[in-house]
């Protein structure tokens, strides 16, 4: 398998969307106008494709977004210098092989070389309804936990950081 990380071009919405809602409730469901919206919000917008077929996919997005995501905002409330990974999918049948580690070094990049300014990355993982995987995952990035919240959509999350610029 040739894997590529693009950005995500308007050919790619039916496909991102598909692969976000087979992906709930580890990521939010969300419509098509939603999808489109979180996708022109995002300073960073990839997919990892094989071929025609797209196998994952994340969005990052700036402080000063108008996203009115409460996890968002709980970043947005702590300074300018941190941007938040809203959400990352991987087709169910291609998980293990790498790609959310490609996904993550892909944005880690483009915001060292794109958002010099940027100091973290922020996320949450749901806690209730457990993700394990996703936490174990993340914890291996090193990405640990600075905060939990209640979200309004009845999910408890774990809000979790990473320095930009430290060892992937």
């Amino acid at each position: 398998m040739t894997l590529s990380i693009r950005p995500i071009h308007s050919t790619d919405l039916s496909p991102v969307l598909e692969l976000n809602q087979a992906n709930t409730p580890e990521v939010g469901s969300i419509d098509a106008d939603r999808l489109e919206f979180l996708v022109d919000e995002s300073a960073i917008a990839l997919v990892a494709t094989a071929g025609p077929a797209v196998l994952g996919f994340v969005l990052v997005l700036p402080p000063g977004s108008t996203y009115d995501s409460v996890n968002y905002r709980w970043f947005a409330d702590r300074g300018d210098d941190v941007m938040y990974l809203d959400r990352v999918a991987i087709d169910a049948g291609h998980r293990g092989l790498g790609l959310g580690r490609a996904l993550y070094a892909s944005v880690f990049d483009r915001i060292e070389t794109d958002h010099p300014d940027t100091t973290r990355l922020g996320l949450e993982v749901n806690v209730e309804p457990p993700n394990p995987a996703s936490m174990a995952f993340h914890r291996r990035l090193g990405f640990t936990e600075v905060g939990q919240q209640q979200t309004p959509y009845g999910a408890f999350v774990s809000l979790m950081e990473r320095p930009v610029g430290s060892d992937r």
